[in-house]
């Protein structure tokens, strides 16, 4: 069976990481991570599909430059290892990304 390589999903959740209720975004961009803390959690086997079985609480360990003004960040699950990507929601009018956090995360990756 194929399935689709991106699925449009804006839902809000509870950060398994840090506790806190994340809102859908406005509907200007998708994600998957929270943005007080920047955690993940490993649901997807392509992106919005939430078919993975693993469930894995996923670690910022990174972060890169996008495509023109944005920024991605890597992820790595504590239960299968899998680092995967995703954009980070800096322009959002509702809950942006934490910026800061995601600098200290870069600093920590060189340094």
């Amino acid at each position: 069976m194929e399935h689709k390589r991106f699925t449009k999903v804006n839902e809000g959740f509870v950060c398994d990481n840090c506790g806190r209720r994340v809102e859908p975004t406005a509907g200007d961009t998708y994600r998957n991570h929270c943005p007080f803390c920047l955690h993940s959690k490993h649901v997807d086997v392509n992106p919005g599909d939430r078919l993975n079985v693993c469930c894995g609480s996923q670690a910022p360990v990174g972060a890169e430059k996008g495509k023109k003004d944005t920024f991605v960040l890597l992820f790595k699950c504590a239960k299968c290892g899998l680092v995967t990507r995703n954009k980070m929601a800096l322009k959002t009018g509702i809950q942006p990304d934490n910026f800061d956090l995601a600098m200290q995360i870069i600093k920590r990756q060189f340094y």
